[in-house]
């Protein structure tokens, strides 16, 4: 069921947003040849949990459930390098010069959450990954210009579409934006390509998490042995950017941003 929040509640969500931003500014700032995964991934663990706040990743099975065991996602950040799109587990690898490094972090505060990403680029890269990189954060911030009451989920879709189209990136289609609220991943789904369908009014009080996900190849994905890492099933180097919004009367307004 899609739920719309308060002014209350969204100033509350902001809270959880806060930190997320925060998280990825830290993790920019150390993000360099010979750190490793593992050491991002604490340095961001303390960090959320010293802002009073819990990491919404750390125990996800998917679908709302936490728990413990081989299938709960085991980290408090994702974190993929080059042709991993979402969901890699941070550990033991060393980031290399020259890589594409996508964060993405989620944090709790009062029940309320916050789902954020950004792909850094580390070292020198080609133009092609720059541009890759560049026209996937545009993607996302011409999404969120879409997002304005009165228009529709589609009308979302369509703009991170048009951004990729005239660059032939391929457009992840088996991972999509979500609604936010008290849990991860709510009602309604956001694709990031049109499906033929307007979709859903959107209403002011709506939270979304939009974030477009572009390959350098066919967009095609597969997931790893892992359970969890996503990754272009042609090898091709992956981009992807987050941001929690709420739809107002005024306009979109970003939440995880300090």
């Amino acid at each position: 069921m899609v739920t719309r929040k308060s002014r209350r509640e969204i100033d509350q969500m902001r809270r959880a947003g806060r930190v997320v931003a925060e998280v990825l500014a830290l993790v920019e700032s150390e993000l360099k040849p010979g750190v490793s995964t593992g050491e991002l991934d604490r340095l961001a663990e303390r960090h959320i949990r010293s802002s009073g706040a819990i990491p919404s990743f750390m125990g996800y099975l998917g679908g709302g459930r936490y728990g413990r065991g081989p299938h709960a996602f085991p980290a408090s950040t994702c974190i993929s390098i080059d042709d991993e799109v979402v969901h890699g587990i941070p550990g033991d690898r060393e980031i290399k010069s020259g890589q594409l490094v996508s964060v993405d972090v989620g944090a709790i505060v009062d029940g309320w959450h916050g789902d954020g990403a950004r792909s850094f680029v580390v070292g020198d890269v080609s133009p092609e990954v720059r541009d890759l990189v560049d026209s996937t954060r545009l993607a996302m911030m011409a999404g969120i210009g879409a997002a304005i009451a009165g228009h529709r989920i589609g009308d979302i879709s369509a703009a991170v579409e048009d951004v990729a189209a005239p660059h032939h990136y391929g457009v992840v289609k088996q991972f999509v934006g979500h609604g936010i609220g008290t849990e991860m991943h709510q009602d309604p789904q956001v694709p990031n390509y049109r499906t033929g369908s307007k979709g859903m009014q959107l209403q002011a009080g709506m939270c979304l998490a939009i974030e477009p996900m572009f390959t350098l190849g066919n967009g095609d994905v597969a997931v790893l042995a892992d359970g969890w890492t996503v990754v272009t099933s042609d090898g091709a180097l992956a981009a992807h950017f987050e941001h929690t919004i709420a739809v107002t009367e005024n306009g979109p307004e970003i939440l995880t941003t300090v």
